[in-house]
């Protein structure tokens, strides 16, 4: 063959490539690709024990989350975390094989009917757990809910709906004072979280290729 055939050759594998996975979207320096943005769709799938959307709309969702991953992802290069350890993930991804698949073979089976490896899905685990660390340290440690703000929910959200649900019962706020407090706690975190990566997508340069979405 000669140099010039290869060449063309090469181009011509290069450029398959590219079509074939496209650059969905860029976050400062670090690239998603579609094949990223469809791996990260079918592995959550398959957690979910659900057929894999490849929609558009679907695409784009599981895009606007990955970036925000990206973005937590620097936060924690930057920051010192307590991260989960990789071989933290055995005990839950057999007990999940356990009550999902009859046999090891059948849960491989299923994993390649999803397109994915069992890397693919401890990367996803991997992933949950430390999200979940990141969100501990960052946002629930120092939150605090006072008493009037529990007996406020309680008396606008929680009465009126457990009043309705059991007429002639009588309902207390010490019943629900423990749910409510979980529950408002959580609100807080979210409003945190939603805050800070509105802050990070502002500080970073984001760049969204729609048409690779389609």
């Amino acid at each position: 063959m000669s140099r010039s055939i290869a060449i063309i050759v090469l181009l011509g594998f290069a450029l398959q490539a590219e079509i074939i996975d496209r650059i969905a979207a860029s976050v400062d320096y670090r690239v998603i690709t579609t094949s990223e943005v469809e791996r990260q769709i079918r592995v959550a799938a398959f957690e979910d024990g659900q057929k894999p959307d490849l929609s558009a709309a679907r695409k784009q969702a599981a895009l606007q989350t990955m970036i925000d991953q990206v973005l937590i992802q620097k936060d924690l290069e930057n920051s010192h975390y307590p991260l989960p350890e990789p071989a933290e993930l055995n005990p839950a991804i057999d007990q999940f094989k356990k009550e999902h698949f009859p046999s090891d073979a059948e849960y491989q089976r299923v994993l390649a009917e999803y397109g994915i490896t069992e890397q693919d899905f401890r990367d996803l685990l991997l992933w949950q757990r430390t999200l979940l660390s990141f969100i501990q340290v960052r946002f629930e440690t120092g939150i605090q809910i006072s008493d009037q703000e529990i007996s406020d929910y309680f008396e606008k959200t929680v009465k009126p709906a457990a009043e309705a649900a059991h007429p002639g019962q009588a309902v207390t706020l010490d019943d629900y004072r423990k749910q409510i407090q979980k529950t408002l706690e959580g609100q807080q975190v979210d409003r945190q979280m939603d805050t800070w990566l509105n802050a990070a997508r502002r500080r970073a340069r984001i760049l969204i290729h729609e048409e690779a979405l389609q």
